[in-house]
């Protein structure tokens, strides 16, 4: 049971909203008993599981089912939402995920969360129609796989803390004690990756923080490690099927379906 309502009837899908007025990383967890849903995130939202690192764009959301341990970080100034699922409910994906989050998906959530409450049988009909609806979307730049391996790991981990960092695999492998061609099968093996895909899709997952925290696609393009910006457009469209400035337009604007108050974390 994820709530109540005033005739004490079982609630499977609640909402909750979250702002956050600085930094908040939330321990590495699990929900043994609901999925969850980050969703509607303004600003930088971020969670780490075992199947990878995920930044929450905009337009979309993340998936993360019951019993998936996860470690949520939440940037100073970040707004969304969290909705918790039943576990006996079906979802989208036995894995962490992207999933498309239509607006008749976010108005059916918003209206479960507010008063005046939806009595038992249309609550019902409504929370088997959201879980309906629930599609897994391909977002290369959302799913970044860490390597296992502790030597892809660690070349993994610096360039996560500086994409910008350009060393050829080569040095990455005399840092690490490993050849460049070990290093290489090693990052194949661990992420279904070669380094460079890896590290590409590395550079666009701080891109997209980086976005959402409304930098400009110069700085960003610096700050992830493109020479020009022109490149970094080339290579942001290739791995998310549009260019920055077409993410940035699709994100929603202050305002924007934003009428609930919403918890504050300082």
């Amino acid at each position: 049971m994820i709530g109540q309502d005033g005739d004490d009837e079982k609630w499977r899908i609640d909402t909750t909203d979250f702002a956050v007025a600085q930094t908040v990383e939330w321990e590495r967890h699990a929900h043994e008993h609901a999925h969850e849903i980050l969703w509607g995130c303004r600003g930088t939202l971020t969670a780490a599981t075992d199947d990878g690192f995920f930044a929450v764009p905009h337009a979309l959301a993340l998936w993360i089912p019951a019993g998936v341990h996860h470690q949520v970080t939440a940037a100073s100034g970040t707004r969304f939402r969290c909705t918790y699922i039943d576990s006996a409910l079906s979802g989208p994906s036995p894995h962490a995920t992207a999933i498309a989050m239509p607006e008749l998906v976010q108005s059916l959530l918003e209206r479960l969360a507010d008063p005046p409450y939806l009595a038992p049988t249309p609550r019902t009909h409504a929370e088997n129609l959201v879980t309906s609806l629930l599609e897994p979307v391909e977002v290369a730049s959302v799913d970044l796989r860490m390597p296992r391996d502790v030597r892809t790991k660690a070349v993994a981990e610096r360039i996560l803390a500086n994409p910008a960092d350009d060393q050829s695999i080569e040095d990455w492998g005399y840092a690490v004690g490993s050849s460049a061609r070990n290093l290489s099968r090693l990052f194949v093996a661990d992420t279904g990756l070669s380094f460079a895909q890896w590290r590409t899709r590395a550079r666009m997952r701080r891109a997209v923080e980086l976005l959402a925290a409304d930098h400009s696609v110069t700085s960003v393009a610096a700050r992830v490690g493109y020479a020009s910006p022109s490149a970094f457009v080339q290579a942001f469209r290739r791995e998310l099927g549009r260019t920055p400035g077409e993410y940035v337009a699709a994100r929603p604007r202050a305002g924007d379906r934003d009428t609930r108050p919403a918890r504050d974390i300082a």
